[in-house]
């Protein structure tokens, strides 16, 4: 067996990156979350790779498509590239067990709090998820972290007074400005990461669609 040798920051997509707004699909209602770009900026330096892992119930539900949620996810990778982070993979999971609409309603792995997106990019990238970091702002994020074996759970829950132990088991933060000064304020790594040439897109079944940086600008291949 290969020697486990990249770790993660894991991060949720509503609520983390951007606020929580119930079934965010266009970019004039997409606001990045304060501090994010900081906070990936210096997880990055120190040596994780960037990883999106998100439940995506409205393409279940029939609110939006998947080429939609598509279209503003290649967009979001390019801010990240913008503020100088590069996000290795999002993972997403397009179902729902109860109200999901046609092939969509199903129990998938991938769902959070089952921890299938999390051992997919374990696979892909050979993560040490003893060392790797999660950030959610749902107990179900946190749950998918602790089930896939992840080191570090931290649960933002945006105004709590200041960062702490929650039940022994996970971090509570108030901000990602704390998460950074608490998590990620250490001294750079000497090993980097695998060397990621192009951010990814995790479709459900593992197929996997690129986004790449051309002289014409971002484009889905």
């Amino acid at each position: 067996m290969s020697k486990l040798t990249n770790k993660a920051l894991f991060l949720d997509r509503d609520g983390v990156i951007n606020v929580e707004r119930c079934y965010v699909y266009r970019r004039d209602d997409f606001l990045f979350q304060e501090g994010i770009f900081d906070l990936c900026r210096a997880a990055q330096n120190l040596g994780y790779l960037l990883v999106v892992v998100t439940n995506q119930a409205g393409i279940a539900r029939g609110f939006y498509t998947e080429a939609e949620f598509l279209a503003l996810t290649g967009w979001m990778i390019e801010e990240f590239g913008r503020h100088g982070s590069t996000i290795a993979r999002v993972y997403y999971c397009p179902y729902h067990p109860i109200h999901g609409v046609g092939r969509y309603k199903k129990d998938s792995a991938d769902r959070k709090p089952k921890p299938g997106m999390l051992l997919r990019a374990r696979r892909d990238f050979n993560l040490d998820l003893t060392s790797s970091v999660l950030i959610g702002d749902k107990l179900s994020d946190i749950e998918a972290g602790k089930a896939a074996g992840v080191g570090t759970t931290i649960l933002l829950r945006l105004g709590a007074p200041e960062s702490s132990a929650g039940d022994s088991d996970f971090h509570v933060a108030g901000s990602l400005h704390d998460v950074c000064s608490e998590f990620f304020s250490g001294p750079h790594d000497a090993a980097k990461p695998t060397e990621i040439s192009s951010a990814t897109l995790s479709q459900p079944g593992g197929c996997h669609v690129g986004v790449t940086k051309s002289a014409s600008g971002m484009g889905l291949v």
